[in-house]
């Protein structure tokens, strides 16, 4: 038997999530909260052509990323293969899936973009090949997050409560690399049929690994994925001086890592209030910056990046034909596969009962 998370259909029930969310952060403020004087002072003197700078160089950013995928994704799978500007579209709608929605379903709604446009009849085995390519694209995140951390920790005032975390977090980034390198140089197509849960997404994350067999293709990749982070740096740096905050770029390189680090676990959309904890702390003890005007580069911040994933993911939703209630429903990558297997077993003229998300 599977189990599946239930969504509270009742809207008391849900008015109570939000407001045991809502209490949460407003707890969470009144511990760590701002001087909300130097905060609205913050705002008000924001100037807004290094904002403009930070969201051209945030969208560079998604560009460069999602060309990565695209790369990843001409090596797993055979022609046909989805186009350039629809792996973009995605990519996109995944973005805003995560910025809006707890629970990353951000990586399975790119997929399902893909996929409807697919004939499932005609392309068996897309959806894990897809989901594969997804985990071999986080993967060669780890290569330019691995260079970042290095560099942070070499040339950056870390805070003592964070450096633990940074040499943890480089470690599992290595282990987790060289595991992901040794599965592709032992990769074969292992049939999905009869395989346990953990077995079959194994197996499905095996398939998009194929990349990493390829010299060419896999520096390629990695090469994007480079450019988007240093493009990310550089976005936080120019959103740095949009509030007057006038660090070298290692301090914009530690905000990068620990608003990462602060939102790797989803706790709730954003994680709104978490993540400007996690900026404005080491800006104040480390660097001498007011706490009120770190906390309100922290929003302004994620703001940035949100305007940019949330604007053009809503774009491409509609273009799609999607909605947020869609989104929601993004089915597992397993329960995915199973209706589309469904799909090619089933007479042309029979209707569907289900349908993979579009």
């Amino acid at each position: 038997m599977k189990f599946r998370p239930r969504i509270p259909r009742s809207p008391w029930t849900r008015a109570g999530i939000a407001l045991l969310f809502l209490g949460g952060v407003g707890v969470l403020l009144w511990l760590h909260g701002p001087d909300w004087a130097s905060f609205k002072d913050a705002f008000g003197s924001v100037r807004w052509e290094w904002v403009a700078v930070a969201v051209g160089l945030n969208l560079l950013s998604i560009v460069a990323r999602a060309a990565a995928w695209d790369t990843v994704i001409r090596s797993a799978m055979p022609p046909p293969r989805p186009s350039s500007p629809l792996v973009f579209a995605a990519f996109c709608v995944g973005l805003l899936a995560n910025a809006v929605l707890p629970g990353r379903v951000g990586e399975l709604a790119r997929v399902a973009v893909l996929t409807r446009r697919l004939d499932s009849r005609n392309r068996p085995g897309a959806w894990p090949t897809l989901v594969g390519t997804v985990f071999a694209h986080r993967i060669f995140d780890l290569v330019p997050v691995g260079l970042l951390v290095v560099w942070v920790l070499i040339t950056a005032k870390i805070p003592n409560w964070a450096l633990a975390s940074l040499w943890i977090l480089l470690a599992i980034g290595f282990v987790l690399f060289v595991v992901a390198f040794a599965t592709a140089r032992h990769h074969h197509l292992t049939r999905l049929e009869g395989l346990g849960t953990v077995r079959r997404v194994l197996a499905m994350a095996r398939r998009g690994l194929t990349v990493m067999r390829e010299p060419g293709p896999a520096s390629l990749a990695i090469l994007f994925q480079c450019l988007g982070w240093t493009c990310q740096l550089f976005a936080v740096w120019t959103a740095m001086r949009a509030f007057h905050i006038y660090q070298p770029l290692p301090a914009a390189g530690l905000v990068l890592v620990l608003m990462n680090v602060a939102t790797i676990i989803p706790l709730w959309p954003g994680n709104v209030g978490l993540m400007q904890v996690a900026v404005a702390t080491p800006l104040s003890v480390q660097y001498g910056v007011n706490y009120g005007v770190g906390f309100a580069f922290g929003l302004g911040l994620q703001a940035i990046e949100a305007s940019v994933g949330v604007g053009i993911g809503l774009v491409f939703l509609g273009r799609e034909g999607l909605s947020f209630a869609r989104l929601r429903q993004m089915p597992g990558a397993v329960s995915a596969e199973e209706e589309a297997k469904q799909s090619r077993e089933r007479p042309a003229h029979e209707p569907a009962r289900a349908r993979v998300p579009g």
